[in-house]
């Protein structure tokens, strides 16, 4: 079974845990690492024969469309990751609007192939917030992949699928929801679909977690990671302790686990996943209601 790897292509000073330590005014200030690091990806992809769906940041892409090509020259999938990295819940439904048609033009229109897929900033399609459903339906995008189904303090949908499906609104909108994985164990829903969780865990958990979803669940995983966190040398940006510990836990040991993976799981990109499970056909996939 293949499964999808996807990247969020954001910086260092970008993410959610440095929201409070970083305004957005001062982000043209920072030294940017985003290239170098996306670039090693790529790299480490290209040794590996691994294609994936890059989620990109459109404020990264408008300062970066070299990259953004390189991306797409490589036979990646491009996708977006919004505009500005705001939290959905955290915007008005109007201001949603025009950053997910800025982010998805922009992308467009530096490489002229596109654009069918879409990841929330920290995965903030919640239940205050599944209203930015229908702005993705609205805006043309195909398949979603925001939806985390645990429970966590930034985000989450306790109790929706985790297996890829045709995601339904009251109002009979529709668009294929890729949820992040979680795994079984001990009766609960355990994160196992990447970025900071691949980092505190050891290897050996997330292997035997992914594992598990891949024989038991017997469904596709989706995992997603950072270019900053292939990045131990980035800047330290003074933040809370726990920002601070979810940020820069385990650094140093992220890419070689990385390359681990690749070699223990095969990987595709969420397009060829989703075909691979039968969506963009005549085919019956499962289907529910996200009010």
């Amino acid at each position: 079974m293949r499964h999808a790897m996807t990247i969020d292509v954001e910086d260092y000073y970008q993410v959610s845990a440095m929201e409070a330590s970083v305004a957005r005014d001062q982000w043209e200030k920072m030294e940017s690492r985003v290239v170098r690091n996306t670039q090693k990806i790529l790299a480490l992809f290209a040794e590996h024969n691994v294609q994936a769906t890059f989620f990109v940041l459109g404020w990264v892409a408008e300062r970066n469309p070299a990259l953004v090509r390189e991306i797409v020259a490589q036979k990646h999938e491009l996708a977006s990751h919004g505009y500005s990295h705001r939290l959905v819940y955290n915007q008005t439904p109007e201001v949603f609007r025009e950053e997910t048609l800025r982010g998805k033009a922009l992308l467009e229109d530096i490489t002229g192939v596109p654009v069918r897929g879409y990841r929330a900033a920290s995965y903030s399609i919640t239940p205050r917030s599944s209203w930015a459903l229908d702005t993705l339906i609205e805006a043309g995008f195909e398949y979603d992949s925001s939806i985390f189904p645990v429970r966590h303090d930034r985000y989450g949908m306790p109790g929706t699928p985790q297996a890829p499906y045709q995601l339904i609104r009251p109002n009979g909108g529709k668009i294929v929801e890729f949820p992040l994985s979680a795994a079984h164990l001990l009766g609960y829903r355990l994160p196992a679909a990447g970025g900071g969780y691949f980092r505190l865990y050891p290897y050996w958990l997330t292997r035997l977690l992914l594992t598990s979803i891949e024989r038991w669940q017997r469904i596709p995983f989706i995992f997603y990671l950072h270019p900053w966190e292939v990045d131990p040398d980035q800047p330290r940006i003074p933040a809370g302790k726990l920002s601070t510990f979810r940020h820069y836990n385990n650094l140093d040991v992220c890419e070689e686990r990385l390359r681990r993976l690749l070699k223990d799981f095969s990987f595709t990109t969420v397009d060829a996943v989703l075909r691979q499970q039968g969506f963009w056909g005549a085919n019956q996939v499962p289907e529910a209601v996200i009010a």
